[in-house]
């Protein structure tokens, strides 16, 4: 009869008060350690944080690294790296290994023990987060921030439901650069175009690379320029290349789209959606608006709605939102829908917590770095409007520079990558002289031969300047800019043009 064996307990009062099972856990490993493709058909994402011993999450992580090599996993090829593991030598050193495939009554229901495992360390975890959340709030030496309290707390169980708050002290470089090589080879499966989200503009995403979890973009641009227009055709664009690449039966991790949110403050979701469908149908918003439509664009409108009736394309239109409530409804969102990027129309319309009221600049700041710990909490993109400064218009050259970001530093700083939306159209449109008649001078219709020479060089253009990018080079590229229907696009080849940034 084979010999119980003595399981480890690292911590006596530990295993007393915490949720627990180190014989599941030692099952587990047994059944892993007798049929390694156990890992395969696990349901539960076990990972070796997860385990409750030590000793147990070590041999379990040198489990996962033989294998990423291909090797085959067993009692024998373990015990080099175990030879010298102090704890293990209390449990009666290398032989302890063997110990664990001794009865493989593991093998019966490794699905089970894998759930019960991951299920104890999220309880664990949740013992965690009750406990720190009880001492902040009896704690009041300083200053007494409830509602911050409560969003941290709300961060914290975020993090727990997704799985990803267990040891997250620290990750090791093979964990990162698995990532990374993932991140990689998605761009190569994409043609060698981008390895992140789609803008659905083609130039664009040569550009960046297309839009990478984590990221804090922050899109600005005098009014009338096109924020909220080239805002919204990015949103529609990731969203619907979701939902196209689904119906082609495309894995959602190798999709290039995917559920977006757009945080309104400034238009309803009513107003949004008809901007939407006049871009897609290709009708005038303003005659959308004033009901100035034929039966045939209306026929159009309805087209466009019943195509576009399953895009993922979630829009909250609450006025006045505080940076804590955006974060809570994003969490709200990521959980429900699974959003892999997040827009906000606009930064400044955002509040910060209250602290910093009286300081327009501290809380501009306050806001720009909840968005960018938002992004990297939900490890999506985030695009984020942004006001610029009247400086531009005092200048002779409008085209806008980092310096112009509206009210605070920080916003340049926290950003990933920073886009100004620029059209040379509506400043050179402002300046349109007379048509000249039949009395006019030579001079009159030399002025106005100039002007309108330039208007057919800049009518229906706009340039995104990429003014700071992290992840690659400055400089501008050049869209297409339908202004009756607020619709960027790609230029034509012969009419594209590249300058780098000054």
């Amino acid at each position: 009869m084979a010999e119980p064996i003595p399981f480890p307990r690292a911590d006596d009062t530990a295993a007393r008060t915490l949720p627990s099972n180190v014989e599941a856990e030692a099952a587990f490993l047994g059944a892993v350690l007798i049929d390694n493709r156990v890992i395969e058909e696990l349901v539960a994402p076990i990972k070796p944080e997860h385990f409750f011993e030590p000793v147990h999450a070590r041999i379990y992580d040198r489990v996962l690294q033989l294998l990423d090599r291909k090797a085959v996993v067993t009692p024998v090829t373990l015990r080099p790296y175990f030879e010298a593991d102090e704890a293990l030598k209390d449990l009666g050193g290398a032989a302890y290994l063997a110990r664990l495939t001794a009865d493989g009554q593991g093998l019966l229901a490794p699905r089970e023990l894998a759930a019960q495992i991951y299920d104890l360390a999220l309880l664990r975890e949740l013992v965690s987060v009750g406990r720190n959340l009880v001492n902040s709030a009896l704690d009041t030496s300083e200053r007494v921030e409830p509602m911050e309290q409560i969003s941290e707390a709300e961060a914290a169980l975020y993090r727990v439901s997704e799985g990803a708050s267990v040891g997250n002290e620290a990750q090791p470089f093979r964990l990162s650069s698995l990532t990374a090589i993932t991140q990689i080879e998605k761009a190569l499966a994409s043609g060698g175009h981008i390895s992140g989200l789609t803008t659905g503009l083609d130039d664009l995403n040569s550009k960046i690379g297309g839009l990478h979890d984590s990221d804090l973009i922050i899109l600005a641009g005098r009014p009338a320029m096109g924020k909220t227009s080239l805002a919204t055709n990015i949103a529609f664009n990731c969203a619907e290349r979701y939902l196209r690449d689904m119906a082609d039966g495309i894995e959602p991790a190798k999709s290039v789209g995917a559920p977006t949110a757009f945080f309104s403050l400034e238009m309803s979701a009513d107003q949004l959606a008809t901007r939407i469908l006049a871009e897609q149908a290709e009708i005038s918003s303003e005659k959308l608006r004033m009901g100035k439509i034929s039966r045939e664009d209306f026929q159009r409108i309805s087209f466009a709605s019943q195509r576009l009736a399953e895009l993922p394309l979630y829009i909250d239109d609450t006025p006045a939102l505080t940076i804590a409530a955006l974060r809570t409804r994003a969490r709200r969102l990521k959980r429900r829908h699974d959003i892999g990027l997040i827009v906000i129309d606009y930064l400044q319309l955002l509040q910060g917590s209250g602290r910093a009221n009286d300081n327009r600049v501290n809380e501009i700041s306050e806001i720009s770095r909840g968005l960018k710990t938002l992004a990297k909490e939900l490890a999506v993109p985030v695009i984020a409007l942004s006001q610029l400064s009247r400086a531009v218009e005092s200048r002779e050259d409008k085209r806008p520079q980092l310096a112009d970001l509206r009210e605070s530093g920080s916003i340049e700083q926290d950003a990933d990558m920073v886009w100004f939306i620029f059209r040379e159209e509506y400043y050179h449109n402002a300046s349109k002289p007379d048509e000249p008649t039949e009395t006019s001078s030579g001079d009159a219709l030399a002025k106005y031969d100039a002007w309108m020479q330039r208007h057919l060089e800049v009518v229906n253009k706009a340039t995104v300047i990429i003014a700071k990018q992290r992840h690659g080079s400055t400089g501008n590229v050049q869209l297409h800019f339908q202004s009756e229907f607020t619709k960027f696009g790609n230029l034509a080849p012969d009419s594209r043009g590249y300058a780098s940034y000054e």
